[in-house]
């Protein structure tokens, strides 16, 4: 009979400790790492993982573990990883995600386990319009949104053409999409090549050969430091201006592309100067935690963090209210560009910036915000989104 009560007051005493432990945070990270799109990768995983270790390897006040794999840009790896990080491990948010044609390939059954996707980069226009859903957050932008901001400078610049170029998966689709929208001048030639080409000799041949007044570039990763490089070579940079989205002229370009990118025109829904007490601690720590200046990827990374951390204190860390998850995360939080709020698709209502690469009087060549082309901008699919 002692024994017996002995037992039942050690159940009672463990069951006390196991309710007084505060719950992980489990969050499945998978992103390119390796191969020609790894640098994009690389970037927003280092500023998720900074905003953790600045948060006490915290997420509203609750303990994390992170779950990284690398998809390798590939989305038969990437259902692999998804899956078993959904079934075996049973993260609690997702993210990581770089390229559209891999979030669109495990999307749906991250939303069929009611598990929150956090985009810190793809924004397909699929999500934005019929296919929303109320698990998808993207803190960064949707596809055809820093394209559209640049359609719309080009067209302030009253370029009467231009020849526009992009690899043929959905976010490139969507790219010269979103450039279209606001650029009203004719477009010479569209041409979509395949996904991760390194040689653009055919395509500037093709430029060099219809003699555009301009050329519109959506090259991510690997794909826009050899389209850079190898426009620059052939001469046609000096006779036919070249304008960039922010992600194909920012910092890891620079360094890989170097002068050629002086003078360059992007467009940008994050800048360096942007003068907000978050943003300011992000790029000084991201210089001390990895010695390089961060990118917009790495912001993005950073504010996917952050809206995480706003939202699951602002639930107490039950993270079985996904209601009030939502409605928080759609509310807004304090990112790296300041205060933003969301549509009720999970795309980001913001400003998007002009920026300009520079050469430094000490040698170094950095982007340079110019100015404001949107204020408070919206995706152009939000109405076809059922929620509200």
């Amino acid at each position: 009979m002692r024994k017996a009560v002995w037992l039942l007051v050690l159940l009672a005493l463990g069951f006390s400790f196991a309710l007084a432990q505060p719950r992980t945070v489990k969050i499945g990270f998978v992103s390119t790492l390796s191969g020609g799109g790894a640098a994009l990768g690389i970037d927003v995983r280092d500023g998720f993982n900074l905003a953790i270790r600045l948060l006490g390897n915290q997420l509203g006040g609750l303990p994390v573990e992170v779950l990284a794999a690398d998809d390798q840009q590939n989305p038969d790896v990437a259902r692999q990883a998804v899956d078993r990080m959904l079934k075996r491990d049973r993260v609690d948010f997702m993210t990581g995600i770089i390229f559209s044609n891999i979030l669109l390939a495990v999307g749906e059954a991250i939303f069929e386990e009611k598990v929150f996707y956090i985009s810190p980069n793809a924004g397909p226009s699929e999500y934005a319009g019929e296919q929303c859903s109320p698990y998808f957050v993207n803190v960064a932008w949707q596809n055809d949104n820093l394209h559209e901001a640049m359609g719309q400078y080009v067209q302030t610049r009253r370029f009467e053409n231009v020849f526009l170029i992009a690899p043929n998966y959905p976010a490139g689709r969507d790219a010269l999409t979103g450039f279209k929208r606001f650029f009203k001048g004719r477009v010479v030639a569209e041409v979509y090549h395949r996904l991760n080409q390194l040689d653009f000799s055919a395509e500037i041949a093709q430029i060099r050969a219809v003699r555009p007044k301009a050329v519109y570039a959506f090259e991510p990763g690997a794909m826009g430091v050899n389209f850079i490089k190898q426009y620059a070579e052939s001469g046609l940079l000096r006779e036919v201006p070249l304008f960039l989205p922010g992600f194909s002229a920012d910092s890891d370009v620079i360094r890989a592309v170097g002068r050629a990118l002086v003078g360059i025109y992007n467009s940008s829904q994050w800048a360096l100067e942007l003068n907000n007490p978050v943003n300011q601690r992000f790029v000084e720590e991201f210089r001390k935690a990895y010695g390089r200046t961060p990118t917009l990827y790495a912001s993005q990374g950073y504010d996917a963090a952050l809206l995480l951390d706003t939202a699951i204190k602002a639930v107490g860390g039950d993270l079985s209210k996904k209601d009030e998850l939502r409605k928080t995360m759609l509310a807004g939080f304090n990112s790296t560009r300041g205060p933003i709020k969301f549509s009720p698709n999970g795309y980001p209502i913001q400003n998007y910036y002009l920026r300009q690469v520079v050469q430094q009087p000490n040698g170094e060549i950095v982007n340079r915000l110019v100015g404001t082309i949107f204020t408070n901008h919206r995706d152009a699919y939000v109405d076809r989104c059922r929620l509200r």
